[in-house]
């Protein structure tokens, strides 16, 4: 006989893990072509009336409120490309329940939108800056802008935010000369910094393990600038990070290192795709099509057996580096980070 499952029972798969988290992918447009998310060239985005509207995205919102998940970051594509965004910042941030909202943001646009995003309730923001150099950013990228990056930052500290967080991606071979100043560009400017390791979710599907610069490596470079890391004791087990003090107190810094130190085993995050398809992992090969739920009417009951199906199938480990890992078939910008 199945077991029957309370209405509002939290979201646990059959490993234990209890999702809380959820990434909701706004669009997947982006202004910059970041190779280790986006092909260079010829880049298809889907169609307008594809994506998850706002009303849409706040029914599913509610729907997961119900079953315990709470926390919940904006990501693309480049979230600050969707019209008009300050408005489902303010609809999410007023739902009872809501416990943390953050956006992840390229920051090109975030000079001219953080004051409206601050006014919408909005208080965390993840920034990607890989490094300090127009000419490496503009290779990165392949798009000028690194200043907009720079002064989209300084606007987002005038606002007020209470929780500012750069992300690197760190590429062996490639990174290695802009680890040391963005630590001390961090420091200065009393900002969490944390380093990616790079992931094969690049749209020219060049990634190779010799390219990932690990978590280890980066400690090593950051020690042998600004002296001793410390470790941070972890408030929540399932953050991805493992972060550090500087024994000097210049701040804080952390490395996601899902590749030479997964974190599958305290995994509590979902994701659904600016069009609506649900995935229980970063690397998962199935979605579920919540967006057919949602144009069909379907009630919050029904979403969430959706999403409770989703989570029923999630594998123990992404699996990158062993013989059966499957590469997904969409690169980042169409899952969203």
């Amino acid at each position: 006989m199945q077991k029957h499952t309370p209405a509002n029972a939290p979201l646990t798969d059959l490993l234990g893990r209890t999702h809380t988290s959820l990434r909701i992918s706004v669009t997947d447009r982006c202004n910059i072509r970041c190779f280790y998310c986006m092909p260079e060239k010829d880049v298809h985005f889907r169609p307008r009336d594809e994506i998850l509207t706002f009303e849409e995205i706040c029914r599913f919102v509610r729907a997961m409120l119900q079953i315990g998940v709470n926390k919940f970051r904006l990501t693309g594509g480049e979230p600050l490309v969707r019209s008009n965004l300050p408005e489902l910042v303010k609809q999410l941030n007023q739902m009872p329940g809501v416990a943390d909202l953050a956006l992840t943001t390229n920051g090109i646009l975030l000079r001219d939108q953080a004051a409206a995003l601050h006014a919408a309730g909005l208080r965390r923001l993840n920034i990607s800056l890989d490094t300090l150099r127009e000419e490496m950013f503009q290779k990165i990228t392949r798009r000028e802008g690194l200043d907009r990056v720079l002064d989209g930052i300084a606007a987002a500290q005038t606002c007020g935010f209470e929780k500012i967080r750069l992300n690197a991606i760190a590429i062996r071979g490639f990174s290695e000369d802009d680890v040391v100043p963005l630590g001390r560009f961090a420091r200065e400017q009393n900002l969490e910094l944390r380093f990616i390791e790079f992931m094969p979710l690049d749209a020219d599907a060049a990634w190779q393990s010799d390219n990932v610069l690990t978590g280890a490596m980066l400690r090593q470079l950051l020690e042998a600038a600004f002296g001793r890391l410390e470790p941070v004791s972890r408030t929540d087990p399932a953050q991805p990070a493992v972060d550090y003090q500087f024994a000097d107190g210049g701040g804080r810094i952390g490395f996601i290192n899902p590749v030479s130190t997964p974190f599958c085993s305290t995994c509590n995050r979902l994701r659904i795709t600016a069009e609506g398809q649900v995935r229980n992992c970063l690397f998962s090969t199935a979605e579920w099509d919540a967006r057919a739920k949602l144009r069909q009417g379907a009630s919050g009951a029904e979403l969430i057996q959706l999403v409770r199906e989703c989570v029923a199938a999630k594998a123990p480990a992404h699996g990158i580096g062993t013989s059966d890992f499957v590469r997904p078939e969409r690169a980042m910008y169409q899952i969203g980070g």
